[in-house]
This record gives structure tokens, C-alpha cells and sequence, in this order.
């Protein structure tokens, strides 16, 4: 019975190590694609777009929105976890921290490798927290949600809120550019791949908290699966625990 206990606590650190470190990396992965200036993720351009128009700090306005759309989750029954709470607040400090660290870069001989570097780091962030399965982040329960409400495909939301959150961010003032094209074609492989890297085996625990998992997630789960529903899969019921879609 110690042996047992043992094992679950150690098997319980390890996912919490999981969980901040990857929001950590998060925030510092989307501060990165600030400072290349070459385009953000779509919910970046919005986070930036807001932040030129209230001279708020991109962090805090990630946190602002993040919360926000928790605040949608109520009507639409969806159950946050501890990753989701922590998510809000945690990749936001991030964040601006980084931003504080790493200064303006001149020229693209730095640019273009913090974007490439932003990016990848994102991937590995992403399979970092969701591996860890504590909830889903804000924005990605907002879309099962969605689609279990209104029984459009996860794809069909998807596409509909970011483009949205994307052009809203860009008339705002938020950065488009190579960096988010890029980032669109490989945060799904990238994070498929850490993922799996990072994956932890299931364990029997009571105290375990484990709820669909997915800031940018999403976006790793384009083919069925028996742990998460896929990108373009048509309505999906109240996902069982420990599934996963990828964050944003």
C-alpha cells in the first residue's frame, strides 16, 4: 500500500511539473512570436490588437480574455480543471515576463529564428500541459463546448472562432505575417509529436483530476483517436476524462 502511494504522488508531481512548465513555456513561446514581429497564433493577434487599443500589456490582456471566455463555459455546462484555471493566469505572467527579459530584435537574422524558435516552442509547451491532463485551457473548452451545444463539427467551430478572434485582432492593430502562417501549418504535428514524447501512463488515482485537456490544442488531434476527438470529427458528447484536444 506505501509502494502504491508512493508511486501515485510521485506520478502526481510529476504531472503537475508537466503542467506549469508547459504553461510557463507557453507564454514564454507566444512572447517569442512578439518579439520576431513576423505574425502571432490567432488568439496572439487579438491578445496584441487589444493591447495596442488599451496600452494594457499583452499578458494581462491574454489573462482578461482568457477569463472572459471562462466566464462562457457556464451556459454551456463545461467543467474547468485545474490546468484551466491555471492557464489562464499562469501563460499570461509568462508572458510579459519574457517580454521584460528579451528585448526588441533587430533585423531578421533574429527575427526569424525567435519565430521558428516561438513556434517549436510552443509545440513542446503544448505537449507538456496537456499531457499532463488537468483540464483544458479556456479557449478550447469554449469549442467542445460550442460544438456539443450546437452540434457543428470541431473543425466547423474551430475555423469559426478563430477566424473571427483573427480578424477582429487585425483591425485592432494585431500582427499578421508569416509567423502565423507557419504556425498554423505545423502546431498540429509539433504538438502530436510532444505529446506522445511527453505522455504519461495512465494511472489509477482517486485524487487525480483529468478532464479533456487542450492553450492551441486542439489542432494535434486531425485523425481519430481513442484518447481525444479529431479536428474535423463531427459532434462529439461530453468528452470522457483524460481526453485531450490541443492549446490557444
Amino acid at each position: 500500500m506505501a509502494t502504491t502511494t508512493g508511486r501515485s504522488a510521485t506520478h502526481l508531481t510529476r504531472r503537475l511539473v508537466q503542467l506549469y512548465v508547459g504553461l510557463t513555456l507557453y507564454g514564454a513561446s507566444s512572447a517569442l512570436l512578439v518579439r520576431a514581429e513576423l505574425g502571432l497564433e490567432p488568439w496572439g493577434v487579438l491578445h496584441q490588437g487589444l493591447a495596442e487599443l488599451t496600452g494594457i500589456s499583452i499578458g494581462v490582456v491574454s489573462i482578461i480574455i482568457g477569463a472572459v471566455v471562462l466566464l462562457l463555459w457556464i451556459p454551456l455546462r463545461q467543467r474547468p480543471g485545474l490546468g484551466t484555471v491555471s492557464n489562464v493566469f499562469v501563460v499570461g505572467l509568462a508572458m510579459d515576463g519574457t517580454l521584460a527579459v528579451v528585448g526588441d530584435l533587430d533585423g531578421l537574422g533574429f527575427r526569424v529564428p525567435a519565430m521558428v524558435l516561438g513556434i517549436v516552442l510552443n509545440g513542446v509547451a503544448t505537449g507538456l500541459y496537456i499531457a499532463a491532463r488537468f483540464g483544458p485551457g479556456p479557449r478550447d473548452g469554449l469549442m467542445t463546448g460550442l460544438n456539443r451545444v450546437t452540434g457543428r463539427s470541431i473543425r466547423l467551430v474551430r475555423t469559426a472562432i478563430e477566424v473571427a478572434v483573427v480578424v477582429t485582432g487585425f483591425l485592432l492593430g494585431g500582427s499578421l505575417g508569416a509567423g502565423t502562417v507557419l504556425y498554423a501549418l505545423t502546431i498540429g504535428p509539433l504538438a502530436q509529436f510532444f505529446l506522445r514524447i511527453f505522455a504519461l501512463p495512465e494511472q489509477a488515482d482517486p485524487d487525480a483530476v483529468v478532464e479533456p485537456a487542450g492553450p492551441g490544442a486542439d489542432a494535434a488531434r486531425d485523425e481519430p483517436s481513442t484518447s481525444a476527438p479529431p479536428a474535423g470529427s463531427g459532434p462529439v458528447a461530453d468528452p470522457a476524462s483524460g481526453q485531450a484536444i490541443l492549446p490557444q
